[in-house]
């Protein structure tokens, strides 16, 4: 097996592992667990890093190839499917999150409406005030 093969195959292992991460993320996001979401970012990063640290190798493998074979052009295509089905669990966990973000949003503006309703009083012309209650009392 050549260099080239061996270092596609090593890149193909990290793809596998970035793919599970990808899973893992979403069932985070989805639970809401800031804690365990936070390391399996720090994971990431990492292995995304060695990816493309990785990459910059086999790169300078193909340049200095003189030809590539069989093996090397199918775990290339093989490397491009697991890209691209990266890119697409990236997108779905990006959507996962950005609906999280609406969520609170939402429940932010519940909560305030709600709070402004409790505060909401009447002076003596019956026209409705929002406000402390009892404001102009002083003791």
């Amino acid at each position: 097996m050549n260099q080239v093969s061996e270092a596609l195959k090593t890149q193909l292992g990290f793809l596998q592992q970035l793919q599970q991460i990808l899973d893992n993320e979403l069932h985070l996001i989805s639970t809401r667990d800031a804690e365990a979401l936070i390391k399996l970012v720090k994971e990431k990063e990492i292995l995304l890093d060695e990816i493309q640290l990785q990459d910059q190798k086999i790169g300078a493998l193909l340049t200095s190839a003189t030809s590539t074979d069989d093996e090397t052009e199918s775990l290339k295509q093989e490397i491009f499917k697991w890209v691209e089905d990266c890119k697409y669990r990236t997108r779905i966990n990006a959507t996962a999150v950005e609906q999280g973000q609406l969520r609170l949003e939402h429940l932010r503006s519940l909560i305030m409406e709600s709070r402004a309703k409790e505060s909401l009083t009447y002076d003596k012309a019956g026209k409705k005030h929002a406000g402390q209650k009892g404001g102009g009392i002083s003791a």
